[in-house]
């Protein structure tokens, strides 16, 4: 067991040297391969070195940033915003920029909710209709937060936090039933749908873009006391990998030929199948935490 954990951190955890030189290229060679419209053995290659250069970055992204604060910190920019009482709370007070960047983190989740939805009913796509309405609700889960943040500034009544926690989980507990009927749906009917033109490489960005960005705030700040901040990281990361799902069926569509749909369905029904789980995983263990530290 020792043996495969070390083997595991060797493969996964690598310097922020290594995952910069790993990753960069590997996603530029995907894009290569999206823009080339190729297929067959080099799609596959891409594929594969995508989701690599994901999870490297994923776990490396922290020792990367932990980097080039060091190389930042000192920089007369920065000193600049900390003298700036805005810049100086922006920073130093997590409680305030995890305020503060709730409403873009809700933005966000609005305008992909709203691209998604244009594109179900301009292209009369259900599996992109019924991603929309899953990320609706995931910004209405966001919108009851922020709601809660202003009742209650982060941090200062936990107990009261608990209970949005576990509405939380109880949300996250139903809606996962929905993803799984959508999965569930589009392995059987085979009918996923590519993004047309050049949305795909802007669908792409996000995704990666969100899955590190959830990871790095899942990691950071353990123990800061704030129920409502870590269901914020946690629904963060549920649309994470809820758009990395709908890119994988994306990468499929365009990479494969019609005689890959036993292999495209097995994939999505695979990914499909591990996303479920682990919010299904998260889901259960709010619930669980918020009846424990009410009782």
């Amino acid at each position: 067991m020792d043996r495969i954990k070390k083997l595991f951190k060797k493969i996964f955890f690598l310097p922020p040297l290594a995952t910069v030189l790993i990753a960069v290229p590997s996603f530029a060679f995907v894009f290569i391969i999206l823009a080339a419209e190729a297929d067959g053995a080099a799609a596959y290659i891409a594929y594969l070195l995508s989701a690599y250069a994901a999870a490297v970055t994923c776990t490396g992204f922290p020792k990367i940033v932990g980097a080039l604060r060091g190389c930042i910190a000192n920089h007369p920019l920065v000193k600049k915003l900390l003298s700036v009482p805005f810049g100086n709370r922006l920073v130093n007070d997590m409680f305030f920029r995890a305020r503060v960047f709730l409403y873009p983190g809700l933005f966000i989740n609005l305008l992909y909710a709203g691209i998604k939805l244009f594109s179900g009913i301009y292209y009369r796509s259900v599996w992109f209709g019924a991603l929309a309405v899953y990320y609706i609700l995931l910004a209405t889960m966001r919108s009851a937060l922020i709601w809660a943040a202003h009742k209650s500034p982060m941090g200062e009544d936990p107990r009261y936090e608990m209970k949005w926690y576990r509405f939380c989980g109880i949300a996250l507990l139903f809606m996962n039933q929905a993803l799984a009927v959508i999965v569930i749906l589009a392995v059987r009917q085979d009918s996923v749908f590519d993004y047309p033109g050049a949305l795909i490489y802007a669908m792409a960005l996000y995704s990666f873009y969100a899955v590190i960005s959830a990871a790095v705030g899942m990691a950071g700040n353990r123990g800061h006391g704030s129920p409502v901040m870590s269901a914020t990281k946690i629904i963060k990361l549920t649309a994470a990998l809820v758009s990395m799902l709908s890119l994988e069926t994306a990468m499929l569509a365009r990479f494969g030929s019609g005689d890959d749909s036993a292999f495209r369905q097995n994939m999505i029904g695979a990914t499909g199948g591990a996303v479920c789980a682990f919010v299904l995983g998260m889901a259960v263990y709010m619930i669980v935490v918020s009846v424990r530290k009410n009782d």
